[in-house]
């Protein structure tokens, strides 16, 4: 499903319900919907049941399912993005602080926003999921290819090892940090006396990437 347009102004005098603000509700039962069920599989009549509206005030707010996409990408999972990248303008140029500041702006992320990797595993990685189209457009020459361009730099600069692929170590900060808060509820189970959380998930994954890549702090 391709993603258009950018948010349509705000209708002066739209309905509200007991101060809150019905769109931002609409857009998160939207976003439960596609965690849960898949964008695919998400009528805007299932949304609407979801948030406890009828499908006439979807329509109202966001036209048909393409716009309220649009707008979720725009309004939830942008945001998302900007945060890793923002976290990324304050590394310069020392690989270390790049490697930490992704790490650390990708857990702050999902701690903000933990609907984030499962979406991500259903609607980027799956073949056929909503958002695939994009992360590779509107994504991944942000953060992805941003990152792959500057460890491509530093390896030949000799700042990180040569037979470290810079794309494929790009891969490796997004499996080490999204894909074990994906599976958190299931890691979880699997060992019961370990906490799954951000914050672990972040120190496990800067020290074994400080440790394999040979990085030391240059403060």
């Amino acid at each position: 499903m391709a993603i258009r347009g950018k948010s349509r102004p705000r209708t002066p005098g739209r309905p509200t319900a007991g101060g809150t603000d019905v769109r931002e509700h609409l857009l998160d039962a939207a976003l439960a919907c596609f965690v849960r069920d898949g964008i695919a599989a998400t009528s805007l009549r299932r949304i609407a049941i979801e948030a406890g509206v009828t499908p006439a005030m979807l329509h109202y707010y966001f036209g048909d399912k393409e716009q309220l996409l649009a707008e979720l990408a725009q309004e939830r999972i942008a945001p998302a993005v900007a945060r890793v990248r923002e976290s990324l303008a304050t590394a310069g140029d020392d690989i270390h602080a790049l490697v930490i500041a992704f790490v650390r702006g990708m857990m702050r992320s999902i701690e903000a926003n933990p609907w984030l990797p499962a979406l991500w595993v259903r609607e980027v990685l799956a073949e056929g999921g909503g958002l695939r189209d994009h992360l590779v457009n509107v994504i991944g020459p942000q953060v992805p290819r941003l990152l792959a361009q500057r460890f491509a730099v530093a390896r030949r600069e000799g700042r990180i090892p040569r037979d470290v692929d810079p794309a494929l170590l790009v891969t490796s900060l997004v499996g080490m940090t999204m894909f074990p808060a994906a599976g958190a509820p299931v890691w979880t189970r699997l060992f019961p006396e370990r906490k799954m959380t951000p914050r672990n998930i972040e120190r496990h994954a800067i020290a074994m990437l400080e440790h394999g890549l040979g990085l030391e702090d240059a403060s």
